[in-house]
């Protein structure tokens, strides 16, 4: 099945089986079933068991998918076994630590060079990543075919920088500025919204003591019972 006939909240969950499969020993089970991996994961077995028949024909009844081969069908689905080069726009700490991570190559991605307005960064590098003054930002990106653009810049300024990327002909920008971007519907933009996340772990914290709170009056109730 073709990827645009896939769904993005699919895609988004294909990653996490990956990751998991991975993760597993390697003298462990040579077989995984759609259930044992909805079970380790505390995720609905059909919503499984779908997620993965779209992307691998290796399922048997019984028996499972070959571990292997499953993480090999999602590899390739996933496009890791290519090498997508991106740009960064924004080398503050966030955009920093990025070009410090080396995990990005296991997905793909190859961060070729950074960006900023601070003219003091300009022409210094970050983890061997050179950086360029923004300036020079679309003509970069046009000249070297890149498709992939990262904005690591304040929210006043995250607009201002996309369509710069997408002057240069960027297609798909990944988006760590909590501001919503207006963009051509041919371009792809992923924000990671901290805020959000932020908020349901506080959300979650504050229910959680206050349960315990009403399981300690409970306790507390009974030890005064005669």
């Amino acid at each position: 099945m073709a990827a645009k006939d896939i769904s993005r909240s699919t895609v988004k969950r294909l990653p996490t089986y990956l990751s998991y499969l991975k993760s597993l020993p390697a003298d462990g089970p040579t077989h995984i079933s759609a259930t044992a991996l909805a079970a380790a994961l505390g995720m609905g077995e059909v919503q499984v068991r779908k997620d993965l028949a779209l992307v691998s024909a290796g399922g048997r009844p019984k028996i499972g998918y070959l571990r292997e081969g499953l993480i090999r069908d999602l590899e390739e689905f996933l496009g890791y076994g290519n090498t997508n080069d991106a740009v960064l726009v924004g080398a503050g700490k966030l955009g920093q630590a990025l070009l410090g991570y080396g995990g990005f190559a296991e997905y793909g991605l190859n961060i070729v060079a950074a960006f900023d307005a601070d003219e003091t960064r300009a022409g210094t590098e970050s983890s061997g990543k050179p950086i360029y003054h923004v300036s020079e930002l679309a003509d970069f990106c046009k000249s070297r075919s890149i498709r992939i653009g990262i904005i690591t810049v304040p929210a006043e300024f995250a607009q201002r920088v996309c369509d710069q990327l997408i002057a240069g002909g960027i297609q798909a920008i990944w988006n760590f500025a909590p501001k919503h971007l207006d963009v051509p519907e041919h371009i792809l933009v992923q924000t990671e919204n901290m805020a959000a996340s932020l908020a349901l772990l506080s959300q979650h914290l504050s229910e959680q003591m206050e349960q315990d709170k009403a399981r300690q009056r409970q306790d507390d109730d009974g030890e005064d019972e005669p």
